[in-house]
């Protein structure tokens, strides 16, 4: 079985917001692992921040950023789903902003995320200095299926769409033009399948591809994903094509017989050869465990 690598770069949110459509903002992960694309989102009320990195220091650097945007305008805080690297800043933000999260997003950081702080640790000295001290942050507001914020001039749709990648999956939709996936979509990286029993076997290939059909749907102009360039609406059609190669792949696998090894194998090789730019291999070997059952 796939195991992850040590994360030998330290994983900071670095550099300065660019803006990517009108009044929504960008920090850059520049393709550093565990470094999450950063949303700074300005209406003429109130601010919206999209994820804080992982640990206090790279929050306080977000909230530090986004007070430069946003002035003295009301701060919102929501994250796309509960992984450190997304939302283990969240401290920085206390009483600085109005947190907000899907409830099953919110759930699942109270039954996932000592275990994940732990988990990550191991990952490597650098991962577990940024995590050191960290504690896990309650939203303020908790919302059910769908929630808007009105930022004044700008609004944002909030959206849970999981089981997927996660069980809390959340889109944060701007202007009905621009769409922060999370990590249901990574640029030119295979997609993350967070399959790590027992610790996690929630990861959901056939919730994936229907989110994927719904998001198409929305012809966003603007996709920030969660790790990777900011791009459009074809990269949700590259994700969806992969996860459907999988899940098939698998079903034939598995319907043959092959033990769920040999059918990694042979379906890494083949992904790697169609998606051969994509980085991050080992990430096929959990998918086709998930799709194994």
């Amino acid at each position: 079985m796939s195991t992850l690598p040590e994360i030998t770069d330290k994983p900071l949110v670095r550099g300065e917001p660019v803006e990517v459509a009108d009044g929504v903002h960008v920090i850059a992960d520049n393709r550093v692992p565990l470094v999450p694309n950063v949303g700074i989102v300005l209406g003429d009320r109130a601010a919206l921040v999209v994820e804080t990195g992982m640990g206090r220091r790279n929050g306080e650097y977000v909230l530090a950023k986004a007070r430069e945007l946003a002035g003295n305008r009301p701060l919102f805080l929501t994250t796309t789903h509960f992984h450190p690297e997304h939302g283990f800043g969240a401290q920085a933000f206390r009483g600085a902003a109005t947190i907000v999260y899907n409830r099953a997003q919110r759930d699942e950081l109270r039954r996932k995320g000592t275990g994940y702080i732990e988990m990550f640790k191991g990952l490597g000295p650098r991962i577990a200095a940024e995590l050191d001290g960290v504690e896990l942050v309650e939203p303020d507001m908790v919302y059910d299926g769908e929630a808007e914020i009105d930022l004044g001039g700008r609004l944002v749709r909030l959206t849970a769409q999981g089981p997927a990648h996660t069980v809390g999956d959340q889109t944060v939709l701007v202007d009905d033009r621009v769409l922060f996936t999370g990590d249901m979509a990574e640029t030119r990286m295979f997609p993350i399948a967070p399959h790590f029993p027992p610790h996690d076997a929630d990861v959901d290939i056939a919730g994936w591809i229907a989110v994927m059909d719904r998001l198409i749907a929305l012809a966003p102009a603007v996709v920030v994903p969660g790790h990777g360039e900011v791009t459009d609406v074809s990269l949700l059609r590259d994700i969806r094509t992969y996860l459907e190669f999988v899940q098939a792949e698998a079903l034939h696998h598995k319907t043959a017989g092959t033990d769920v090894a040999a059918a990694a194998e042979a379906i890494s090789t083949q992904a790697r050869n169609r998606w051969a730019g994509w980085e991050n291999p080992e990430w096929i070997d959990f998918a086709v465990r998930v799709c194994y059952g």
